[in-house]
């Protein structure tokens, strides 16, 4: 797989959720903190954020940042990360949150961005230097 998919979504509670996806999906746990748990869905990175009630936008703090949930993206490698992101500046997209390198100097570091399509669906984009760390605490 070139291009494994991020998606995160609102849960109500996160421990029946890391019980459904651990023991009756099979998922591996990866990173986690109070409000949020990453999963190993079969190569994809599942990403359960903790909401206390639903609406049409929540938010979770993730290293500095207000990161919108539900949002889904792509993992690209670090070049196409920045040719799209380059792209993006040049044709002056909106971003929830621009270009930045998240979790410095960690095993999960990454560049990410985020931004809305025009139906307000939040995307975001991430580039590892090292894909293998994609789940790595």
């Amino acid at each position: 797989m070139t291009n494994p998919f991020h998606l995160a979504i609102p849960v109500s509670d996160l421990d029946k959720a890391a019980a459904f996806y651990e023991n009756v999906i099979g998922c591996k746990r990866g990173r986690e903190a109070k409000h949020w748990i990453d999963f190993d869905l079969f190569g994809h990175q599942l990403v359960c954020h903790y909401v206390e009630t639903p609406s049409s936008y929540h938010s979770n703090p993730v290293d500095g940042d207000d990161v919108p949930v539900p949002h889904f993206g792509v993992i690209l490698n670090i070049d196409e990360f920045d040719v799209l992101a380059k792209r993006l500046i040049e044709a002056n997209q909106s971003f929830i949150i621009e270009p930045r390198i998240r979790f410095k100097g960690k095993s999960g570091e990454q560049r990410t961005m985020f931004l809305k399509d025009p139906s307000n669906n939040a995307i975001e984009f991430k580039a590892f230097a090292n894909l293998d760390n994609l789940f790595k605490s």
